[in-house]
């Protein structure tokens, strides 16, 4: 038996595969999920799923207010204001490098998080996040739960942004892993997954208790038409660009 999932053409605009930067904004800004990261940092919000993995990291590294959140959601508002300090305090050549224009900040999405290592004085545009002690715990262990160091180093040329060790991205699970394992950025990422058209060709993940399949469907005019097997769970993300992520999570047994 087969069920058929009818996708609307905004919904190219709505996921945690949206892969937002200097050439692709964001389109749908949705504030309806946000909350605080911490009730400590009532400023600093995400959207609830990411959110709640992000908490289970803190809590599988055994972090104990060592990791603060710094930045979270932003509006346009907040980030062209942002961007215009940067420009003023510390040139153009920084702020294109660090700081993304509105509408191409990650940050409008409630998906990115700037982290920084507990401090006296935090610095808001490059918190200190070091590839070691509790922080790199929170960099390793990351991937196994939905999210990927966004900005790594030697792929600027790549996602136009300069190093950010701080900044990670909820993207959700197996995609984080294969992401991170793979060295690949989500620029890469999307690309990379294009091959695997169609429910026929999928890129196959083996998991201890489900069998996991991810391809991309491109979006066709106003709707377009998934038809998916009854016992899967199917998770729908748009790129942003020109069409749909698709995971399904399948029984071992199948």
């Amino acid at each position: 038996m087969m069920n058929t999932i009818t996708l609307p053409k905004e919904k190219i605009y709505v996921g945690n595969l949206l892969l937002i930067n200097a050439e692709y904004p964001i389109q749908i800004e949705n504030e309806t999920k946000l909350m605080p990261t911490e009730p400590n940092f009532p400023d600093v919000l995400m959207e609830r799923e990411a959110i709640n993995f992000l908490q289970l990291i803190l809590q599988k590294i055994g972090c104990n207010d060592e990791i603060v959140p710094v930045s979270g959601y932003r509006s346009a508002a907040e980030q062209t204001q942002i961007y215009q300090n940067s420009l003023k305090e510390f040139g153009e050549e920084f702020t294109k490098k660090f700081v993304a224009l509105p509408y191409h900040s990650e940050h409008q999405t409630g998906l990115a998080i700037d982290l920084g290592r507990r401090k006296e004085t935090i610095d808001f545009i490059c918190p200190d996040f070091p590839y070691e002690g509790i922080c790199e715990e929170f960099r390793k262990t990351a991937p196994h739960y939905g999210f990927i160091e966004r900005y790594p180093n030697d792929k600027e040329k790549i996602t136009g942004i300069a190093h950010e060790p701080w900044h990670f991205r909820y993207v959700g699970y197996p995609h984080s892993e294969f992401i991170s394992k793979n060295r690949l950025t989500l620029e890469e990422y999307t690309h990379f997954i294009k091959q695997f058209t169609g429910r026929e060709n999928p890129l196959k993940i083996q998991n201890v208790i489900k069998n996991i399949e991810i391809f991309y469907l491109p979006a066709y005019s106003d709707e377009t038409t998934l038809i998916i097997p009854e016992q899967s769970v199917c998770q729908v993300s748009g790129n942003n660009i020109d069409g749909y992520i698709v995971t399904l999570w399948r029984n071992s047994y199948e």
